[in-house]
C-alpha cells in the first residue's frame, strides 16, 4: 500500500458539493413527551472540505448527518447541499454518498456484488457496474478481493468494501456515520490513512462522525463541537496542522492543544 506521506491533497474537483445548514432543529415526538435533539444548529461547509462533527452520546449527530443525507426530515430550518452550483432539490446517492457505521453488507453476495449493488438497482449495464465497482475496490486497497464474500474478509476489509460501495457511484459528497467504531484502534488508523488517501485523489468533501478526539484532529480540516442534547454547536476548530498527516503529529503541542480544547467542551457537557 502506498504509503500517506507520499500522497498530497488535490484541488477539489468541479463537482464537489458545499452543504449549508440553518437554523436546523429536530424534535422526535413520542406519546409521553418531546425529545429535542437539535436545536438552532447552522454551519457551511465548503466544497472539498473534510469536516468533522464530534460531541458527546445522545447529542444528535449521526442525526444531523441523516438530515443531510435526505434520509430524515428536520423539524424547522432548512439544509441545502449544492453541486457544482445547482441545489440538489431531493435525496440523490448519485451525488451523495453515506457510508454507516455497520458495514451492511448482503453475506450472499461477493465483494464486487456488493459494490455493485446501488448500481444494479439504477439498471445500470453488467460490464459497466464490474468496471466501476473494481475500480472502487482497487481505490481502497482490496484489489484482488473482489470475488471474496464477507465471512472471508476481516473486518477493517467489510469496512473498506462499504466504502467502495459508498465511493462506486462517485459522489461529491461522502458523509460517513462512525465508520471505524467497530474496528480495533490498529485497524482504526490504518483506515483513517486509508481514507485520507482516498480523500486525497478525489478530493470529494466529507463529513465524518466520530467519538474519538483525537481520530477528528487527525482527519479534519475543520472539527464541529456540538453539546449534550439538545444538540448545538459550541466550538468550530479550524485544524491547520499541515498534510499530509503524520502520526509523529500525535505527539506535538499543536495537535495536543486542540485535542485539549474539544475535550475541555466534552468534559463541560459530562
Amino acid at each position: 500500500m502506498q504509503p500517506l506521506a507520499n500522497v498530497t491533497p488535490l484541488k477539489p474537483p468541479l463537482r464537489a458539493g458545499a452543504i449549508e445548514v440553518r437554523n436546523v432543529g429536530q424534535v422526535f415526538r413520542t406519546r409521553s413527551q418531546d425529545v429535542v435533539a437539535l436545536e438552532d444548529v447552522s454551519l457551511d461547509i465548503k466544497p472539498g472540505r473534510f469536516v468533522v462533527l464530534v460531541g458527546p452520546s445522545g447529542c444528535g449527530k449521526s442525526t444531523l448527518l441523516m438530515m443531510m443525507a435526505g434520509l430524515r426530515g428536520q423539524t424547522s430550518g432548512t439544509i441545502t447541499i449544492t453541486i457544482n452550483g445547482a441545489p440538489i432539490p431531493q435525496p440523490d446517492p448519485n451525488r451523495v454518498g453515506v457510508v454507516f457505521q455497520e458495514a451492511s453488507l448482503f453475506p450472499w453476495l461477493s465483494a464486487e456484488d456488493n459494490v455493485e449493488f446501488p448500481l444494479a438497482l439504477r439498471g445500470v449495464a453488467r460490464a459497466e457496474r464490474r468496471a466501476k465497482a473494481q475500480d472502487a475496490l482497487k481505490l481502497v486497497g482490496l484489489e484482488g478481493f473482489g470475488k471474496r464474500h464477507p465471512h472471508e474478509l476481516s473486518g477493517g476489509m467489510k469496512q473498506r468494501v462499504s466504502i467502495a460501495r459508498g465511493l462506486v457511484q462517485d459522489p461529491p459528497v461522502l458523509l460517513m456515520d462512525e465508520p471505524f467504531a467497530a474496528l480495533d484502534e490498529q485497524t482504526r488508523m490504518t483506515m483513517g490513512d486509508e481514507l485520507l488517501r482516498i480523500w486525497a485523489a478525489t478530493g470529494k468533501t466529507v463529513v465524518f462522525v466520530t467519538h474519538s478526539l483525537t481520530e477528528a484532529v487527525y482527519l479534519a480540516d475543520e472539527v464541529i463541537v456540538t453539546s449534550p442534547r439538545p444538540g448545538r454547536i459550541v466550538d468550530q476548530l479550524q485544524v491547520n496542522l499541515p498534510r499530509p498527516r503524520t502520526y509523529e503529529m500525535l505527539s506535538g503541542d499543536a495537535f495536543g492543544a486542540l485535542r485539549d480544547r474539544i475535550w475541555r467542551h466534552i468534559r463541560k457537557s459530562a
